[in-house]
């Protein structure tokens, strides 16, 4: 039996950069969100005439938010990285904090749409970091 039929699920690929995988996989991760909430907005404005999707909003956003995190968490499992639950769940949680606190009121702005994906790169890493960091303390 050869090692790609011992290892069902996992692709095999050159040695990369855990750096740089994890900010591909964040990078594809926020442009999932961004993607998410701009299919939101269409569909509201669709059946209500309006982008503003009222009472179903918030629903909306988790539901982006916990998609993002699983197709991360798919991606990296996929890729062999370490804490693959872990490392989207927090990355993705620390980019809508921080958009969330800082960047609430540009939302609209076209500039946002390169800014998420980035944020969200640096957030993978930064969650990486933390599970690495929590992974020491558990030692």
């Amino acid at each position: 039996m050869s090692e790609d039929q011992e290892r069902p699920g996992r692709y095999d690929v050159p040695p990369l950069p855990p750096a740089l995988i994890l900010a591909v996989v964040g990078l594809l991760c926020g442009f999932a969100t961004v993607a998410g909430v701009w299919l939101g907005e269409r569909g509201c404005e669709r059946f209500r005439d309006t982008t503003n999707c009222g009472a179903l909003g918030l629903p909306l956003l988790v539901l982006i938010v916990v998609v993002t995190m699983v197709l991360g968490g798919l991606a990296l499992s996929r890729l062999a990285m370490p804490h693959p639950r872990l490392v989207p769940f927090l990355g993705v949680a620390f980019m809508v904090a921080l958009v969330v606190a800082f960047l609430t009121g540009h939302l609209d702005s076209p500039w946002i749409l390169a800014v998420v994906p980035v944020l969200t790169a640096i957030t993978f890493l930064l969650a990486n970091l933390v599970a690495r960091l929590l992974e020491r303390a558990d030692a």
